[in-house]
């Protein structure tokens, strides 16, 4: 959703932060907010005017025509504004057909005034530009200001000028305030562009001797600006319409939508209702919507939502478990539905979404079967089999009633089924699986031959094989239409510049920008299954790595598909392309579709990006008519043209392709703006025509960049098309423009419409649906308003979307039967192998892993630690030697061994630089070298020498200890084989000058182990050791070699093999390595720190022993 109403408070937070203007704007930052936890002393100290002045006081929630309804009170004092509002705070009231809580209100100093002082202005964004309406009589009373007001449009990417406001608004002006005005409203305007409003009204706005005073206001601001205006916005909260409460839930949908690359939305209408909704798509979650109260349900209808845009398992499991929180908190007398629907998928794994929405189905199990809870599920797209026998699984094992559907049931029959109006079949059939479709039989590598690549109803034209030239930019087509909007009163500027009939051939050629390689694979594999000669992906522009190539597959071939850093190097390389596709982020994607625009080449670009700034997207617009290129989207999945080319992930994958009958073309071409409803549409054209010819999903956004008349008279004038499918939806007047084609001739072939978003007019309180531009701001912009207006205009209407497909069909019917198409017999496709990736996510093959593992797991939406998920891991506090007790020993080991392996680790961190591998470390250090390589340096030189005696330390006093030698027998027998005993002896400590890291360790050890049979043997050694020579003492590495074998001995955790198995593969040296690693990156750092050159070791440190004969 892009444009969002912002309080009154905030609005003029806003217009008094940042307007420009020499006009005294009076009252700065003067109003004070009042709730019910308004502690009035606190408000006076932070407000004293309050105190002084006389004030109005007025609901600051979205409520339209307050005065009216005598919800403002005027020329008030503190106490009265008090008692004013004594009986209306907290409580409800009705406006229109929403009921409120009144919570909210805004105090201001009180500006008297007259009549003759009161000015009305309204600014407004439309597809062309910026509307300023402009009123010399402003107040409550103002009328109709459509009809009255002077009225100026600043054209994209112009200014407002001094002389335009005076000459065009100004007529009834008096002159003593004409140069006030003026550079308020011009600085206004400047305001209204840099913030990024889409819609700004202020009534009155009062003029006096005294300056300017902007009494009333209301506001919209483009949310998808966040990122460009964040600084100048600040955090913005945006309050919901009045009748409608803000649920936190809803906030924490919208957090979880505001942090993903999906699209995820939340809406809660009526919490204790009983029908509540799962679906995915903007598109598909107006339609179900619409369908629920069509049947009655409308009263009952809990919430509206959507996710979309592939949301990870994760991200599904959080939506899931937060809808199923709230519709299992009160109980319904008739029990409970929850219906899970969607259209097709084009590229979301339904399978992976539904592993999240069935894991929080298993963790409300119980609260779902007290609450009656019913679930009906229909979805498609890839791998949707296999996400419907897992929900149906989960029905079997929780018992908790779910009923599957898939693409062979219409999409809202669930709606019927859920609601008691129709049967719920027994046992619907099973769609073939994914796999049935795509293994090739044949070896044969080779290109297949050309099935078909006409219209399916006709000859092959001439014109059909070559590639669509671009007319010079500003010729006008020889029939254009400029179309106008009807019956809006809005104004039409600029000229009509002619642009493609015909957007894709069979040779079409594309770039595709951005490292999507999923979607380059799809678009290669329908090319091959439409028996297209080549490849119609020619390069791939990606800024972020250098040039490239990037292997992919024509039917059983690899072959390579170059990668550009730059733009300018894909274009120039491949003059033959005339498409981009972008990927390019919301960010990016105007820069980079500008960026393209500059090549004359280029004639369609599709942008997929959602969440463009509407400012950005109407640039784009204007330089696309400049330049006569065709633009698909924002906020689109694409479009097709069967047997000839799609765009990046349209269609979804083979399976769909092969199924709705997308190889090959039919008659029928369609234009829509949900994308995933696009593929809905594939499937319901192919179901009851001979198939499609073409179809776009122009984009959700308020401004697609082309329009449904842009595609509907493409559609006109192209023979190949017999009818013509329009999706249209609530929300814009761009359906008015087929009306007015359809009555004057301009558009003569049967046209079946169907506008979704039905249901908005049964709601009490607005409702923006999934698409941005899915919201009605006047009443000819409801669904039901257009839907009469197509059927007046003589287009074909069904009753509602359930009965699309039956239109559809009698409408083919009747052209079949008067010879206008003639069906051509089916002509199989080619097969296309499957993917080894996709073969494997649909379970069909296996293969042995190369690697193996078992102590990690980063697949996840979390990291697992030896079973243990990473947020347990803190939770518990586990530390250092906790981890690394489930890394190594994968184990959750008791809390004082991991305290004694991080003591350890401290013990063995450092023994000062004189020691070989401190030594290693800083000579490499100071040659230049990194620190990897001054580590590893240092590491190489642990060994039973130096550092790596923990090991053989262990296993010398294990093998002694179990065995049953005595101490003395052992060390007797160590000196009769000529053998030193690993772990005894020191260098400069001594029995009288005892190592205080051996004495730490041991106090832990013989204070919280429960027993320690291994050390009190070693400690038997040193007595027999130390008499012989004070310095032959148990050493730091020999203590924890045979402490560490007491700890995994004796604590309960491993068996005796297990015990023995993790001295014997070296798991106690990595006790030093990992210790001593800390020490020396400290020398490394220390070195570079102190910048220390390059070492050379002196002479006199060197004994030079040469042989006699080569001396001197």
């Amino acid at each position: 959703m892009s444009a969002k109403a912002i309080s009154e408070q905030t609005g003029k937070e806003f217009l008094y932060k940042h307007i420009c203007t020499s006009a005294a704007v009076q009252n700065r930052f003067r109003y004070a907010n009042v709730t019910s936890e308004t502690d009035w002393d606190r408000l006076t100290q932070d407000h004293p005017w309050l105190l002084t002045e006389r004030l109005v006081v007025k609901p600051d929630q979205l409520i339209k025509c307050r005065g009216k309804l005598g919800l403002v009170g005027v020329d008030l004092d503190l106490v009265g504004v008090q008692e004013w509002l004594k009986p209306r705070l907290m409580r409800e009231t009705t406006v229109a057909k929403a009921k409120g809580i009144l919570k909210n209100f805004l105090i201001e100093p009180f500006v008297a005034h007259t009549q003759e002082e009161e000015f009305y202005i309204c600014i407004y964004a439309t597809r062309e530009g910026d509307h300023v309406l402009f009123h010399h009589e402003g107040g409550v009373d103002v009328g109709d200001v459509d009809a009255k007001a002077q009225r100026l449009l600043v054209g994209v990417d112009d200014k407002l000028s001094e002389d335009s406001v005076k000459e065009q608004l100004f007529m009834h002006v008096p002159d003593d305030k004409k140069e006030v005005l003026v550079s308020f409203v011009v600085g206004l305007f400047n305001l209204y562009e840099d913030l990024y409003f889409t819609y700004l009204e202020i009534n009155p706005l009062v003029v006096n001797q005294d300056g300017v005073f902007v009494l009333d206001m209301a506001a919209k601001i483009d949310a998808t600006a966040d990122y460009i205006c964040k600084a100048k916005w600040g955090d913005v909260e945006f309050p919901p319409p009045f009748g409608r409460e803000a649920y936190p839930e809803e906030a924490y949908i919208a957090d979880l939508d505001a942090k993903s690359g999906a699209s995820l939305k939340l809406t809660i209408l009526n919490p204790l209702g009983r029908i509540w909704t799962m679906v995915a798509g903007g598109g598909a979650s107006v339609v179900y919507s619409d369908t629920i109260c069509d049947l009655g349900g409308v009263d009952e209808l809990a919430n509206y939502g959507e996710y979309s845009g592939a949301p990870s398992e994760q991200q599904t499991y959080d939506y899931a478990k937060t809808i199923l929180s709230l519709m299992t908190r009160e109980k319904h007398h008739e029990g409970k539905v929850l219906i899970i629907g969607g259209s097709i998928a084009n590229f979301t794994n339904v399978a992976a979404t539904f592993k999240g929405i069935v894991r929080a189905i298993k963790d409300y199990q119980g609260p779902l079967k007290e609450n009656g809870v019913t679930i009906f599920v229909r979805r498609g797209g890839p791998n949707y089999q296999e996400g419907l026998r897992v929900m149906g699984e989960v029905g079997k094992t929780t018992g908790i009633p779910i009923y599957v559907f898939g693409t062979e049931t219409h999409m809202t029959a669930i709606v019927g089924m859920a609601l008691g109006h129709q049967p719920i079949p027994n046992q619907p059939p099973v769609a073939a699986h994914t796999a049935n479709f795509l293994l090739n039989s044949s070896t044969n590598a080779a290109t297949p031959a050309s099935t078909r690549t006409a219209s399916f109803s006709e000859p092959r034209a001439a014109n059909d094989a070559t590639s669509a030239k671009k007319p010079k930019a500003g010729v006008p087509a020889a029939a254009s239409y400029c179309p106008w909007l009807w019956p809006v009163k809005e104004e039409f500027t600029g000229d009509c510049y002619a642009k493609a009939t015909m957007l894709f051939s069979r040779n079409t050629k594309a770039i595709m920008w951005g490292m999507q390689t999923r979607a380059v694979q799809g678009m290669l594999d329908f090319d091959y299954v439409c028996s297209r000669d080549e490849p119609s992906v020619a390069a791939m522009v990606y800024p972020f790595t250098g040039d490239h190539k990037q292997k992919f597959y024509w039917g059983h071939k690899e072959i390579l598909i170059p990668v550009y850093k730059n733009m300018a190097d894909a274009m120039k390389k491949h003059p033959e392309v005339d498409v981009l596709i972008s990927f390019a982020s919301l960010r990016s994607a105007f820069d980079s579709t500008m960026e393209t625009m500059q090549y004359s080449q280029i004639h369609t670009i599709a942008i997929i990006a959602e969440g463009i700034p509407e400012a950005q997207t109407r640039k784009l617009i204007k330089r696309a008519d400049e330049n006569g290129i065709t633009i698909i989207g924002p906020a689109t999945v694409g479009g097709i043209k069967p047997g000839c080319f799609k765009i990046g992930n349209t269609g979804g994958m083979l399976d769909n392709i092969l199924a709705s009958n997308l190889y090959r073309p039919g008659s029928v071409a369609y234009v829509s703006r949900s994308g995933g409803m696009s593929n809905e549409l594939n499937n319901i054209v192919s179901h009851a025509t001979d198939g499609v010819y073409e179809g776009v999903a122009i984009g959700g956004d308020r401004y697609p960049g082309s329009t449904f008349m842009d595609h509907v008279l493409r559609y006109q004038d192209t023979p190949g098309v017999k009818m013509i499918v329009m999706l249209g939806e609530i929300g814009g007047t761009e359906e008015y423009k087929i009306c007015q084609g359809i009555k004057e001739g301009r558009i003569t072939k049967p046209v079946v419409c169907w506008c979704i978003g039905t249901c908005a007019t049964m709601f009490s309180s607005e409702v923006q649906f999934g698409h941005a531009g899915a919201c009605a701001n006047q009443a000819f912009e409801t669904a039901v308003a257009k839907n009469q207006a197509l059927r007046d205009a003589g287009a074909f209407v069904p009753k509602s979307f359930d009965e699309l497909g039956d239109v559809i069909r009698t409408v083919y019917d009747e052209l079949v039967a008067n010879g206008t198409i003639v069906p051509a017999q089916e002509v199989p496709p080619p097969t296309v192998p499957m993917d080894y990736s996709w073969a494997r996510e649909l379970g069909l093959i296996r293969k042995p892993a190369s690697f193996m593992t078992s102590i990690c797991d980063e697949r996840g939406q979390e990291l697992i630690y030896a079973g243990m998920p990473i947020t347990e891991v803190f939770k518990e506090e586990m530390g250092l030697g906790g981890v690394l007790g489930l890394l190594w020993f994968q184990r959750r080991l008791p809390r004082y061994a991991c305290q004694f392996i991080e003591m350890c680790l401290m013990v063995t961190a450092d023994h000062g630089p004189a020691v070989s591998g401190a030594h290693n470390t800083i000579v490499c250090a100071r040659a230049g070298k990194d620190l990897i390589s001054s580590l590893t340096s240092g590491l190489l030189t642990i060994g039973d020498r130096f550092g790596g005696a923990l090991d053989a330390a262990a296993k010398q006093f294990s093998k002694a200890f179990d065995s049953g030698m005595l101490p003395m027998e052992f060390v007797n027998k160590m000196k009769k084989d000529g053998k030193l005993i690993m772990g005894i002896g020191h260098r400069v400590k001594s029995i009288n000058n005892p190592d205080m890291r051996v004495q730490i360790l041991k106090d832990f050890v013989k204070g919280h182990f429960p027993a320690t049979p291994m050390l009190d043997y070693a400690l038997d050694v040193e007595k027999i050791t130390t008499s012989k020579k004070p310095n032959l003492i148990l050493n730091v590495d020999g203590f924890i070699g045979v402490a560490f074998v007491d700890l995994l001995r004796m604590c309960g955790g491993f068996t005796r093999d297990e015990a023995d198995e993790f001295v014997e593969i070296g798991a106690l040296n990595g006790i030093f390595v990992l210790g001593r690693s800390m020490g020396f990156i400290g020398h490394y750092l220390d070195q570079k720190r102190l910048k220390q050159g390059l070492y050379r070791h002196p002479w006199d440190d060197i004994s030079y022993v040469l042989p006699e004969h080569m001396s001197m």
